[in-house]
């Protein structure tokens, strides 16, 4: 959420790992169906053979039933964490890396989101121009410390992982842009209705400063896909923070999409990353009431703090992400422990924001953290010294990144046992990934019948998850007749990946 809440806290107990060995967004698919919540039969320990169908309660995939196009799942490594990884040595550096992007040995994240800091000694711009026409003097971002390490992290990941979807959020304006002269504690952002300011109206220069900032990117071999002018901007707290209603955001919107299209990037705005639910709708909503801003608008980001990704914005039709959400108590890697940081609770969540919300995108706060920045759940890893311990939610998020890549249709699943949380994916190349979660504290078994996938591999290979397997491939199962039949372990999250026909 804010990412300056510094706090030692003592470590749980940890699984620790040796070092691992070595988009753009397609717009969203009209909603065919209702009812994007399903659910599936799931449970036993991982007696995996195949079995002919209408042996177990069903579990039907239904390629003909499509909903929203995937743009990925991803983290942030905002306020200093890239950084931190960018001055580990090269041990931890390829830990932390292989673990966050790797989809084969890791979570197989496909998104990072960067923070544009207003803070003095990490912004572009830390001198006020003498008017808000006159030529600013921009720092590159090599006198930012490789923008506090976001553009070294950036870099790492396209080259070791093929990861290119990177975006951009700032918290604030710089200082002078705005009603308070600071950075911190709220202000508005000098222009916008209501927000009237002795040395002018800021409006463009923040627009041209937020597009400088793209260009940087570009210009370094990372072109950004999105930037957003704002975090949280009902609140003002003691950090970057910029105060912005509804009204003067959807305004600022109309300034930021046609400067982003004049600087001739690809990169486009996005909004607005809300606190939570609550306030996304209130700012979606007035989006939509201004035609230029929504026309300027083709993605809306929110948080989940202050209420969950429950339901789709209602008037909304194009791209939605979730953009940051975790939780702030003491580091905890398990599982399943009936917390609200358990990698048990974020596969519920995911499920519910794919299903409920019909999200594009699903990201946490941080990718990694150490115990001295926060040492709590705010990241899907801990930097501890030499070692990167990890999380239950990091393999939670594996079982959907590593095997539901960026274009991914979500599909029709369905199920007559109301203990598995079920979803399904068709992938750009043909392949088809089935998630089950098994809510049940007892094994379940179950038939997934395939219609109309376009997915004829013989087997099904099952990747499981649960308090002694961390997104570990299961031996396949015969694929019959367009079904298989596999039993869950108790309170299990599996991952069933079907390839396309040869």
């Amino acid at each position: 959420m804010n990412g300056k809440l510094f706090r030692l806290r003592l470590d749980r107990p940890a699984r620790f790992l040796a070092p691992a060995a070595g988009i753009a967004l397609a717009a969203p698919l009209a909603l065919v169906a209702s009812g994007g919540a399903a659910q599936a039969s799931a449970g036993a320990p991982m007696g995996l053979a195949a079995r002919d169908g209408g042996q177990a309660p069903g579990v039907v995939i239904d390629g003909a039933t499509r909903y929203q196009r995937i743009a990925g799942f991803g983290a942030s490594e905002a306020f200093g964490q890239a950084e931190t990884v960018m001055n580990d040595p090269a041990a931890v550096q390829q830990q932390v890396l292989s673990l966050l992007y790797s989809p084969t040995s890791g979570a197989g994240l496909t998104i990072l989101r960067n923070e544009i800091s207003a803070d003095p000694g990490t912004t572009i711009e830390p001198t006020a121009p003498s008017s808000p026409g006159a030529a600013p003097a921009y720092l590159s971002l090599a006198a930012v410390d490789q923008d506090q390490g976001q553009l070294w992290f950036a870099q790492q990941i396209k080259a070791d992982y093929g990861v290119t979807d990177v975006f951009a959020d700032a918290w604030s304006a710089p200082a002078f842009m705005k009603t308070n002269d600071s950075q911190d504690n709220g202000g508005t952002l000098c222009g916008v209705p209501g927000a009237t300011c002795a040395s002018g109206d800021w409006r463009q220069a923040y627009a041209n400063y937020l597009a400088q900032y793209a260009k940087d990117y570009a210009a370094a071999g990372d072109p950004l896909s999105y930037v957003g002018p704002e975090n949280e901007a009902n609140i003002g707290p003691g950090y970057d923070s910029m105060i912005m209603n509804p009204a003067q955001t959807a305004n600022f919107m109309e300034f930021l999409g046609p400067t982003l299209l004049r600087s001739g990037l690809r990169t486009q705005a996005e909004c607005c990353a809300t606190e939570g639910w609550d306030y996304a709708q209130q700012y979606a909503a007035a989006i939509e009431a201004d035609p230029v801003a929504n026309f300027w608008t083709p993605l809306f980001t929110s948080h989940g703090y202050t209420a969950p990704p429950d339901s789709p914005l209602a008037g909304w039709t194009k791209p939605v992400w979730e953009t940051e959400w975790s939780t702030f108590q003491a580091w905890d890697p398990a599982w399943d422990d009936s917390t609200t940081a358990s990698g048990f609770s974020w596969a519920q969540n995911i499920y519910n924001g794919l299903t409920a919300s019909n999200l594009n995108a699903f990201l946490y706060w941080w990718g990694s953290t150490t115990p001295s920045e926060n040492g709590d759940n705010e990241g899907l890893v801990e930097i501890q010294g030499s070692t990167v311990a990890t999380s239950g939610r990091l393999w939670a998020f594996a079982n959907y990144s590593r095997f539901v890549r960026p274009g991914a249709i979500r599909i029709g699943a369905t199920s007559v046992n109301g203990n598995l949380e079920v979803t399904a994916f068709r992938n750009l190349n043909g392949s088809v990934a089935v998630v089950a979660l098994n809510t049940a504290t007892t094994a379940q078994t179950a038939t997934f019948s395939l219609r109309d996938t376009g997915a004829f591999g013989l087997a099904a290979t099952p990747y499981l998850t649960d308090a002694s397997h961390d997104t570990a491939a299961q031996p396949g199962i015969g694929v019959r007749g367009g079904s298989f039949t596999a039993t869950l372990p108790a309170r299990s999250l599996v991952t069933y990946v079907i390839p396309a026909r040869p």
